[in-house]
C-alpha cells in the first residue's frame, strides 16, 4: 500500500469516526435544548443556575462540532480535484464574497490582480485555504484596517500575497503557526492554518509568512504554473 493509499484510508476512518461522534452530539444537543426550554422561564436561583449550566453545555457541544468539522477539513485536505484555473478569477470571487461583511467590520479589502498564467487548482479546497487566511487577517484587526491581495509571477512560479495591517504575530509564535491544534485564540481550534498549509502543499506549492508586531502580517502562497 502506498503512502497516499494509507493516508486516504486513514482519512476515511477518521471521517467515519467524526461522523459518529457528531451524531451523538446532535442527540445530546437536542436534549439540552429541551432542558433549556424547560428552564427558560426560570424563577428561583436554583432554576437560573441550572439554566446557565445547560447553556454552557450547549456551548461546549457547539464547540465539539466546530472542532470536528475543522478536523474533517484537515484530514481530507489532500484529496484534490485539479483542473486549470485562473488564480485571479478564484481570488476575485473570494474578495467579492467577503468584502460586504468585511466593510461592516471597518475592514477594506484591496485586490490587485496581476494577470498571472493559469495554475492547476482544486477550486473549492483552494478557496477554503484562502478563506482561512482572510478570516485570520480579519481577526487580527478588531478595530478595522486593510487587507491587500495581489498576484504576480516570480522565479518560483505564481505568487499570491495576502497582507493585513493588523496587530502582527510575535516572533516566537511564527514557528508554531502551522502546527495542528496550536492556537492563541480563546475560540480557535488551531486547525485553520494547518489545513491551509496541507492544501497548498497538496497543490505542489508552498506558503511562508512575514510579520511584525504592530505593523501587520504577510502570507505568500506560491504555486507552480500549469
Amino acid at each position: 500500500m502506498t503512502t497516499d493509499e494509507r493516508y486516504t484510508e486513514l482519512a476515511e476512518l477518521a471521517g467515519g469516526f467524526i461522523h459518529e461522534i457528531k451524531n451523538h452530539i446532535s442527540t445530546l444537543g437536542l436534549n439540552l435544548q429541551l432542558l433549556a426550554d424547560d428552564f427558560a422561564d426560570a424563577k428561583t436561583p436554583h432554576e437560573r443556575r441550572a439554566f446557565e449550566r445547560v447553556q454552557r453545555l450547549q456551548g461546549e457541544c457547539s464547540r465539539i462540532v466546530q472542532v470536528s468539522n475543522d478536523f474533517l477539513r484537515f484530514a481530507r485536505a489532500q484529496k484534490l480535484d485539479l483542473e486549470p484555473a485562473s488564480l485571479d478569477d478564484v481570488v476575485g470571487e473570494m474578495v467579492d464574497f467577503l468584502s460586504p461583511t468585511a466593510r461592516q467590520k471597518g475592514i477594506a479589502i484591496n485586490w490587485y490582480p496581476g494577470g498571472v498564467p493559469n495554475v492547476r487548482l482544486d477550486r473549492d479546497l483552494f478557496k477554503q485555504a484562502l478563506l482561512n487566511l482572510l478570516l485570520n487577517a480579519e481577526q487580527a484587526m478588531p478595530d478595522g484596517g486593510e487587507i491587500s491581495l495581489q498576484t504576480a509571477v516570480d522565479a518560483e512560479g505564481t505568487r499570491l500575497d495576502v497582507i493585513d495591517t493588523g496587530c502582527g504575530i510575535p516572533a516566537e509564535e511564527l514557528t508554531k503557526l502551522f502546527k495542528p491544534f496550536h492556537t492563541t485564540k480563546p475560540d480557535g481550534t488551531g486547525l485553520g492554518l494547518p489545513t491551509t498549509l496541507k492544501i497548498i502543499e497538496a497543490h505542489g506549492g508552498k506558503i511562508d509568512v512575514q510579520s511584525e508586531l504592530g505593523h501587520g502580517t504577510k502570507f505568500s502562497i506560491r504555486l507552480p504554473i500549469g
